[in-house]
């Protein structure tokens, strides 16, 4: 089902069902963090192996601050920082973050950090705030495949297998970058 309605779209993940919607820079698919069965239904979607994790989406700091607590704060500042002033056509930054027991292990995968956005795209903000709470976001394309810059091309690759967010692409480029909070690392320049 395609619909223009975040409120919809929120009650599709409150359902425990698959959304895919335009993020930043590129489609998304979206679940319910804590809905292991929906969680599921996007790695078999994706023909993605578990162990690989997903990036969690926020729509505002409130969030994720639980995640925020332990780091160091200069870090805390700078990772605050790339999220809040950042340009509409700058590139977001998806930073890897030290997980509490709040974050499901399926969200993880193999990894003891959880990738978190907190987005400035007008949708995706939205979206999260109806839900009530971060949201699953992974590329909206199966595994090896370019990733949907439109409706039509994530419709293409998952069909009627899921529900679609009617909207636009923000004005980035690229994908985020992935930069680990602990070490500085750049996981994806």
């Amino acid at each position: 089902m395609i619909t223009s309605s975040i409120s919809e779209a929120a009650h599709f993940l409150k359902q425990g069902q698959i959304l895919a919607y335009p993020t930043e820079a590129v489609w998304g698919l979206g679940c319910d963090p804590f809905n292991e069965q929906a969680f599921q239904q996007i790695l078999e979607l994706k023909h993605r192996p578990i162990e690989k994790g997903v990036i969690l989406l926020a729509g505002h700091l409130q969030q994720v601050e639980h995640l925020l607590q332990d780091l160091d704060t200069t870090i805390r500042q700078q990772v605050i920082a790339t999220w809040s002033n950042r340009l509409e056509t700058e590139r977001a930054t998806t930073w890897l973050l030290p997980a509490d027991q709040s974050i499901p292990t399926w969200i993880k995968g193999q990894h003891p950090l959880v990738a978190v956005r907190v987005t400035t795209h007008p949708l995706c903000m939205a979206l999260c705030q109806q839900f009530g709470g971060f949201i699953v976001s992974t590329s909206a394309n199966p595994a090896g495949l370019a990733p949907a810059q439109r409706l039509e091309d994530a419709q293409a690759y998952f069909g009627n297998n899921l529900n679609y967010l009617q909207g636009d692409l923000g004005l980035s480029r690229e994908p985020s970058r992935i930069l680990n909070a602990l070490t500085g690392e750049v996981v994806r320049a």
